[in-house]
């Protein structure tokens, strides 16, 4: 997570959590990488950095517009597609 130092006199506010969704079915593996923008308004309830729960930070990422069922419907393709390509290159018919 990205913080400012220090915002509205709180400390570590963050801005930006970098986040990896993760699938497997066994033996097939799949990620997705992303950044999600958070922002802290003055007077909201703040927890210290050092506080925060996994919990909290991924409801940050699911309410700042990052669609949940759609990450995990990527994930599955992404799975599906190691299974079954969509696209293959054989090997040149002439070469050996």
């Amino acid at each position: 997570m990205d913080c400012f130092p220090e915002f509205d006199s709180k400390t570590n506010v963050v801005f930006s959590i970098h986040w990896t969704a993760e699938a497997t079915d066994g033996t097939h593996n799949a990620s997705i990488y992303n950044i999600s923008e958070v922002t802290y308004k003055a007077g909201n309830p703040y927890t210290p950095h050092n506080q925060l729960t996994e919990e909290q930070v991924l409801g940050w990422v699911w309410s700042s517009g990052v669609d949940q069922t759609a990450t995990q419907e990527a994930l599955d393709v992404l799975i599906a597609n190691q299974i079954t390509p969509p696209v293959i290159q054989p090997p040149l018919p002439w070469s050996a």
